[in-house]
């Protein structure tokens, strides 16, 4: 169990609070990103494909932070990351609606990718240091958080925008939370750094990373591609209205944020590899599902709050199976989160792609390719586990 550096008091349960709390505010940024995106056109006098250009330089910004977070995270004290980030997310987020100008406002989109990334990194890795091997419930709180911010955004959004026809204050208020929140977080002890052990001369496990950073690009990927293309989907094929393919499009994101509260209770009964499998293969039966009565709105219907509910514990469990065998540090986190970053701008656009040029139900087929890779690389993953594991949490009777 890790301990505190310095002489103040060290309250795991206190600093977990902390970073759930930062992980709202993550959930809420990305969470008002799409739908802000009319009235930010309007703002800067931009068409919407233009517009649409906030998610490559965000993408870009957290992929640059989640890297560069991961290598300061090694080398400072991480609650003093953690504040100066959500003070740069805090202004970012002041200046976002009140910028008419387009490239003005992508730069600014771009810090912001960039901060969120840090804090990304930042909760994801001291979590497991906090905690240990003991994490499982703690971490799929943390992304649960997340997805409560994400649900929250949309709703408060719409609240904001029948009130007063503008978005400045739900922009704002993500401002206001983030100066104390960094205040905080500028205060509390730091916990033990990875290296702290003295295996700070271990060598960079590149094989296990590079499976790991792959299981987030395809998982990432599908979570993001499926919940951005369902509502198309829908509509496109004649399955729904755009009344119900909005409420089908809920309905994912809700069994999503289910299957995250559930996974904190899940994790505690089930080793993380044991959760992977279950959840892979629901996620298998609810893509076939889908392709099979592909006329079906019922099945649709059936297949995407099965795909919501099992995709949900995936992400942290991911992190947890890497923890349980090999040393997480920040550099390690960052990589993961960069490949993270990065399915979540390839697989959408593939998606895309093979609306135009192959039709929508190309889709769903997509998605199950996508899950029978992650099945792929997890079975080569585990089957390597031998020379991968690090020789102390083999001595350790680690599974």
């Amino acid at each position: 169990m890790t301990t505190q550096t310095g002489s103040k008091p060290f309250n795991p349960l206190g600093i977990t609070v902390a970073y759930y709390l930062a992980f709202i505010v993550l959930g809420f940024i990305v969470g008002v990103e799409g739908p802000s995106l009319p009235t930010l056109a309007g703002h800067t006098t931009s068409a919407l494909n233009q517009i649409s250009l906030i998610f490559v330089f965000v993408s870009l910004g957290y992929l640059m932070g989640s890297f560069l977070g991961g290598q300061a995270y090694d080398r400072f004290p991480g609650h003093r990351i953690m504040a100066i980030a959500l003070l740069v997310i805090g202004s970012t987020a002041f200046l976002v609606p009140v910028i008419a100008t387009l490239w003005l406002l992508l730069l600014v989109f771009f810090v912001l990718g960039l901060a969120t990334g840090i804090v990304d990194v930042g909760g994801n890795t001291l979590l497991l240091w906090v905690h240990g091997e003991k994490v499982g419930p703690f971490m799929n709180g943390l992304h649960f958080f997340f997805g409560i911010g994400a649900f929250v955004a949309p709703l408060i959004l719409a609240r904001v925008l029948d009130a007063s026809g503008n978005i400045l204050w739900v922009f704002w208020l993500s401002s206001l939370v983030c100066l104390p929140l960094a205040l905080w977080f500028w205060i509390l002890p730091e916990p033990q750094h990875i290296h702290a052990s003295g295996q700070a001369s271990e060598p960079f496990p590149v094989v296990p990373v590079v499976l790991v950073v792959l299981m987030f690009v395809i998982y990432v990927g599908l979570e993001t591609g499926f919940g951005n293309w369902i509502y198309t989907y829908a509509l496109t094929l004649g399955l729904g209205t755009s009344i119900t393919s909005a409420y089908l499009t809920s309905a994912f994101w809700g069994s999503f944020t289910a299957g995250r509260l559930l996974g904190v209770w899940v994790s505690t009964r089930a080793r993380s590899q044991t959760i992977l499998f279950i959840d892979l293969f629901g996620c298998l039966a609810s893509a076939v599902v889908v392709i099979l009565w592909k006329d079906s709105g019922l099945a649709l219907w059936i297949g995407t709050i099965g795909l919501g509910l099992f995709m949900a514990s995936i992400f942290p469990t991911i992190m947890m199976f890497a923890g349980e065998r090999m040393r997480v540090s920040g550099a390690i986190t960052g990589w993961f989160l960069v490949g993270s970053g990065a399915g979540n701008m390839f697989l959408p656009w593939l998606i895309g792609q093979a609306f135009v040029f192959t039709g929508p139900q190309a889709m769903p087929l997509i998605v199950l390719a996508d899950i029978l890779v992650f099945l792929f690389v997890l079975a080569f993953f585990i089957l390597k586990r031998v020379s991968a594991l690090d020789s102390t949490a083999l001595d350790a009777g680690q599974p």
